[in-house]
């Protein structure tokens, strides 16, 4: 009984320390990116994807390097399910309204649909996730980050066409904003969120591993629901607060946006160490799951380019069904 409540503390400790550390090394790689001078339109496009979802990121690398991964697969799966079921139900319940424009959604979207297809093409036909497509993915995600950093951009230039002053008004000269330096400082904060987020998901895993086998619980049940939804607080955090803020594109973008990480990145990255094979289970019912949710979303969202209290209560109930299903009947 010690041995289970130890594990259960380190599995909450492993938990804050990874999503710390993923906090602190984004906004070191931030500074370091400026320093460089690297555009903030590609800081942030970057930054925001890859802050919220190195949580999982981290754990299917972690399992894939000590052969879990049934694990790592789980994570990516269930976070990808409960982000959208889970996290945006909640954020539309609490909130009331969410609103989205037609081209975020359109384009996020159409690559989190199209992302969740391919990865259950590659299940169905491969068996897992390979070397091959892992490339896939990789290529796909630099696709997908010229487009949102070229849309980035177009937004940028018209906003500032907009703001010209016009004739027989003073413009106003601003001067340029002065150029951090890299420091040892933001180096060796670098190097803790690193450290962090490596030893923070190593003991993740450990620790998940471990009560699995006490509890008997399978670890891909342990992944798709335990590890999933602690790795993805972050994205909780963010989803709720803009949409109780108001900032509802940055809501659904932080959603579908990490979604379309977790797959593309949180097993493509993986894959080139190893492959990573999958349950049966999780072709026939988990993939199919959650292509569901996201098309369940898709269809909630275009009847008024919103989410509502009542779609937020149809997101939950989905995910909670299908939590019973997978738990008490399939095992």
């Amino acid at each position: 009984m010690l041995w289970i409540l130890t594990l259960i503390v380190i599995l909450i400790i492993s938990l804050i320390i990874v999503i710390k550390s993923a906090d602190i090394f984004v906004d070191r790689i931030v500074e370091v990116g400026g320093a460089l001078g690297i555009s903030e339109i590609i800081l942030g496009v970057t930054a925001s994807a890859i802050g919220t979802s190195l949580p999982e990121f981290g754990s299917a690398m972690m399992a894939a390097i000590f052969n879990s991964p049934d694990l790592g697969v789980g994570v990516v799966i269930g976070s990808n399910i409960w982000n959208i079921a889970g996290i945006l139900g909640i954020s539309a319940v609490f909130a009331g309204t969410i609103r989205s424009s037609l081209k975020g959604l359109t384009r996020d979207g159409t690559f989190t649909l199209l992302t969740a297809l391919i990865l259950m093409g590659f299940m169905y036909f491969t068996g897992g996730v390979n070397a091959w497509s892992s490339l896939v993915f990789i290529v796909m995600y630099g696709i997908y980050l010229w487009i949102l950093i070229r849309d980035q951009k177009k937004e940028a230039n018209d906003k500032k066409t907009d703001e010209t002053p016009s004739r027989g008004t003073t413009e106003i000269s601003y001067r340029p904003k002065e150029k951090k330096k890299i420091t040892p400082s933001i180096v060796a904060w670098c190097l803790v969120g690193l450290a962090g987020l490596i030893i923070g998901c190593r003991l993740l895993i450990y620790s998940g591993e471990e009560l699995a086998t006490i509890a008997g619980i399978p670890l891909m049940i342990m992944g798709l629901f335990t590890l999933a939804i602690g790795t993805s607080i972050p994205e909780l955090v963010v989803t709720f607060n803009s949409a109780r803020k108001g900032l509802h594109d940055l809501s659904i973008g932080t959603v579908l946006g990490s979604n379309t990480f977790n797959i593309m990145i949180g097993l493509g990255i993986p894959a080139l160490i190893m492959e990573i094979p999958t349950e049966q289970i999780s072709l026939i019912f988990d993939a199919p799951v959650m292509i569901f949710v996201i098309i369940l979303l898709l269809l909630l969202i275009k009847r008024g380019m919103k989410l509502t209290r009542i779609d937020g209560l149809i997101l939950l109930i989905t995910y909670i069904t299908y939590s019973v299903i997978r738990i008490a009947i399939l095992g």
